[in-house]
């Protein structure tokens, strides 16, 4: 079942939720801004690169890798924020703000940024969920009024100001459901995501009354797959619709 706007919006209210849960890259927006700042850092778009040669080369190498499904997707997430180690945290977050600015913030859906809105004015504990470093995730969410203490995405530990290469958490397909627990959170009214990494997330959603509360956004083909075996609805902002 595919719904309208209007059908999305009063599906989600009418659950009266108390907590919601969003995934971000797909979901709040279009495209995958964990790839896209690998390669701007790269400087293979507009800004000269972060990464030495050296790094790049690596980076690059592990990336095909990934593309041909010798690299788990757990690996590449965590090995694209440990690749920045050595470097001041304060330059990544200048860099993931100038980087949000120029090249995710005009893919952001109004459709999403008006429902987290409606739902925040109702008193609605809104939590996002990426693999994407969490630089790029707490930058962006910025922009739906979402701070970093319900930011859970992928990080490493910082000392001396500097990252490491010490992996704090990547949530991925069943470690983002870890995480939620971890923050207190193991049945959320209302859950949020664009692929199959997203579906053992999406599964654990349940309204106060018992009512599922899954919703599959811009769904990638797996998560459309899946949706059909657990009658989740199907939801597409305007500027991806199919």
């Amino acid at each position: 079942m595919i719904l309208t706007t209007t059908e999305f919006h009063a599906r989600v209210h009418a659950l009266n939720p108390s907590i919601a849960v969003f995934d971000c890259d797909g979901t709040l927006w279009s495209g995958d801004a964990g790839s896209t700042f690998m390669r701007w850092t790269m400087g293979e778009l507009d800004a000269p690169a972060l990464l030495s040669r050296e790094q790049i080369d690596w980076l690059n190498t592990r990336y095909a890798g990934y593309k041909r499904g010798e690299v788990s997707e757990l690996a590449i997430c965590g090995e694209m924020v440990q690749v920045y180690r050595g470097l001041p945290i304060a330059t990544l977050r200048a860099a993931a703000a100038t980087f949000f600015a120029t090249h995710v913030e005009k893919n952001i859906f109004p459709e999403m940024l008006q429902l987290v809105t409606e739902l925040q004015r109702k008193g609605v504990d809104i939590w996002a969920v990426s693999s994407t470093c969490d630089w790029v995730i707490e930058e962006g969410v910025k922009r739906f009024n979402i701070p970093a203490n319900r930011v859970l995405a992928a990080a490493v530990t910082t000392q001396a100001g500097l990252a490491t290469d010490n992996l704090t958490a990547v949530p991925t397909d069943e470690l983002k459901v870890t995480a939620l627990h971890k923050s207190g959170i193991t049945q959320p009214h209302a859950v949020f995501g664009n692929s199959i990494h997203d579906a053992a997330m999406l599964a654990i959603a349940r309204s106060a009354a018992g009512t599922p509360g899954a919703f599959p956004v811009n769904p990638s083909p797996g998560l459309v797959t899946r949706a059909a075996k657990e009658n989740w609805p199907l939801y597409y902002p305007a500027s991806v619709a199919p």
